[in-house]
């Protein structure tokens, strides 16, 4: 697959943008981070549940998987697949099951980060 130099601007720009709106949230609001990044999620599995995130995602590359919203669209596409493949139970797994390599990796990496760095608590506020 051969990309230009316009894919890569256009997957930053949306990417930042993405962040952006997420720092607007946090600096303008008394949202929480935690719940932002839920929020994010939900516009993932909602974009992909209406199908409009796949027109998203080819027109913005990597700047609309990399986020908390491919995670959430990948989520949802597998508990669709999992319902049309196995009915409700499908629909419970799908998700778990399309997301599982990421999250495993995600622990294994936060474990090992663990070991190698120490953590502080903020003092103060």
């Amino acid at each position: 697959m051969q990309f230009s130099v316009w894919d890569y601007v256009i997957s930053f720009a949306v990417g930042g943008f993405l962040c952006m709106l997420g720092q607007i949230l946090v600096v303008r609001t008394k949202i929480t981070t935690s719940r932002i990044l839920v929020l994010y999620l939900i516009i993932g599995v909602i974009l992909e549940t209406l199908g409009i995130y796949q027109p998203f995602r080819e027109f913005a590359k990597s700047g609309a998987t990399v986020p908390i919203i491919g995670f959430g669209s990948t989520l949802a596409k597998g508990a669709i697949m999992g319902l049309r493949d196995s009915g409700l139970i499908g629909l419970l797994s799908g998700g778990l099951e399309a997301v599982a390599g990421g999250v495993a990796a995600a622990v294994f990496f936060a474990f090992v980060f663990a070991i190698i760095f120490s953590s502080h608590t903020k003092k103060g506020k």
